[in-house]
């Protein structure tokens, strides 16, 4: 009688427990602090191996990244999607969102450098992107002017080089910078435009012509703290990190360069 009174109060202690679990999970386990980074598509190979390494050194943060062209996800914060940081590949869109007051904190944290590629296999040699008006030139893919920064910049290049309403047929525009070098990977486009840490990270395309800073606005990425973010301490200590030279080396590492 006594033993089986025991397994019952055993049972009982058991089932509390699990029910305590469900219903409170910090019973089991101290709950994480998810900060949301919208970041340009250009930034995800280095940002994702900066994730591995903070949330390493900080167990009790969660980072989630929403990869995008600048101008979308400018546009997503001021519509007021959830975001602690922005990261962008264009100073035109952070200083959107400074004007109408939505960062509290920003800095230029990297650089770039804008090429065009072509995919691994073409035989077309370029020495000019004049050489796009070309006939055997059908389609050039670039990032949408307005939204994506990498195709502000390939717009300003070709119209100092006076070629942009000569190709302007040819144009494909992409979403990001990432499908403009999917479009010439696919050899869907014979040539493109894109920053020179994108065609980094590709196997299936190649640099035909790195573009002269002098023809296009120079290329920056400011990182900013959202003024709405529920995780300003947070936010704060990873946008501090995001300029370590811990941060510095992945960056260079994929290609970035550093501001001066």
């Amino acid at each position: 009688m006594f033993k089986k009174a025991s397994v019952v109060i055993l049972s009982a202690a058991l089932s509390l427990s699990v029910l305590l679990t469900s219903v409170h999970p910090a019973v089991a386990a101290k709950s994480k602090t998810e900060l949301l980074i919208s970041a340009a598509a250009s930034l995800k190979d280095s940002l994702e191996e900066i994730e591995k390494a903070y949330e390493k050194q900080h167990p009790d943060i969660d980072l989630t990244f929403n990869f995008g062209s600048s101008g979308t996800l400018q546009k997503q914060i001021e519509q007021g999607a959830p975001a602690d940081l922005f990261f962008s590949a264009g100073k035109k869109q952070m200083d959107a969102l400074i004007d109408q007051k939505l960062i509290s904190e920003s800095a230029t944290l990297l650089g770039n450098e804008l090429v065009m590629v072509v995919p691994s296999n073409s035989t077309k040699k370029f020495t000019t992107v004049k050489e796009l008006t070309d006939k055997d030139i059908k389609k050039i893919a670039i990032g949408q002017p307005e939204s994506v920064p990498a195709g502000q910049y390939a717009k300003e290049t070709l119209t100092t080089r006076k070629v942009w309403d000569a190709i302007a047929d040819k144009l494909v525009y992409a979403k990001d910078v990432r499908q403009v070098l999917t479009y010439v990977e696919t050899g869907n486009v014979d040539a493109g435009f894109v920053y020179r840490t994108d065609a980094l990270t590709s196997k299936k395309a190649k640099v035909a012509i790195r573009i002269i800073p002098g023809v296009h606005k120079a290329i920056v990425y400011p990182a900013g703290i959202v003024k709405d973010t529920e995780h300003s301490k947070e936010a704060k200590a990873f946008y501090t990190y995001l300029q370590s030279k811990e941060a510095d080396a992945v960056f260079l590492k994929y290609g970035f360069k550093l501001p001066a």
